[in-house]
């Protein structure tokens, strides 16, 4: 997702609202992922997927490092556990699924394949009795200077509080009927918003949260990505989002200042990791 200032993003959340309300039958544009929507006012308080790749890696350089310090040299950058433990997996998406190509073909999960597993060779009990302080101590490393207990990710913690309110949107409430209607009028269950639809038992998640993928779920899939274009669902929950984001930065100024200095302390932890991995500091 690109990352511009909430103040653009909440300017275009606003006009495609009202673009959105005051549109004809057809979508404003194709929307396949959750980024094709645009940045929120969130998204420059929160972590990204690249802070967790790099973060992963410099935890990984510093795990080896005092894995090494401890008596094991050839710790791999990605190991796997000495048994493979069953993983549970909590899924979850803002607005559902909104690709058909893979609504068609997946339903409400995705390409097994494309699963990420470790790809270094399993740790040794050995490894594994030395790896939770190594584990730890990168973490504390990565982690110094931040009051995680107040500072760390504040636009995470909030994000309960503002989406109970963008649930509660009669505008969005409207999107959401108009939506249930339609996946009734095309032969489906008339659920009350996208995402019970996307969690819906009848999928049958299994521990790594995918789900089985049946003609039944799969068919129910396509006709929700068709209802949402038709009805521009995804559009005018976007914006409601970027408006109630905005608002709530406004009120919690402060904290969201406090909580974006230490996402840059973490990030500038990071890159020293990344720089120096094996320079003990304390």
């Amino acid at each position: 997702m690109v990352r511009w200032g909430w103040r653009l993003g909440v300017t275009a959340g606003v006009a495609v609202l009202a673009a959105i309300c005051a549109s004809g039958p057809e979508p404003l544009e194709v929307v396949r992922t959750a980024s094709d929507l645009g940045p929120l006012p969130f998204d420059r308080y929160s972590f990204t997927p690249r802070d967790y790749q790099r973060s992963q890696r410099a935890s990984a350089l510093l795990v080896r490092q005092c894995m090494a310090d401890r008596g094991h040299p050839d710790f791999p950058l990605d190991p796997r556990y000495p048994h493979d433990p069953v993983v549970g997996v909590a899924v979850t998406t803002d607005y559902g699924v909104l690709d058909p190509d893979d609504a068609r073909r997946w339903g409400y999960g995705w390409d097994p394949a494309a699963a990420a597993r470790p790809k270094g060779r399993r740790m040794t009990d050995a490894e594994y009795a030395d790896w939770p302080d190594c584990n730890s101590e990168a973490g504390r490393r990565l982690g110094r200077g931040i009051d995680f207990s107040s500072d760390w990710l504040y636009a995470a913690r909030r994000t309960v509080e503002v989406d109970k309110a963008v649930r509660r949107d009669p505008r969005l409430r409207a999107a959401w009927d108009a939506w249930s209607r339609c996946m009734g009028a095309e032969g489906f269950t008339h659920y009350p918003d996208p995402v019970a639809a996307y969690v819906d038992s009848a999928w049958h998640r299994g521990s790594d949260g995918n789900t089985r993928h049946t003609e039944r779920e799969r068919g129910t899939a396509v006709a929700d990505v068709a209802c949402k274009r038709r009805h521009h669902t995804a559009e005018l929950w976007h914006a409601v989002q970027a408006e109630k984001q905005a608002a709530d930065i406004s009120r919690h100024r402060a904290h969201y200042a406090a909580g974006l200095r230490a996402l840059r302390t973490y990030r500038a932890n990071i890159d020293e990791a990344l720089r120096s991995p094996g320079r003990r500091q304390a």
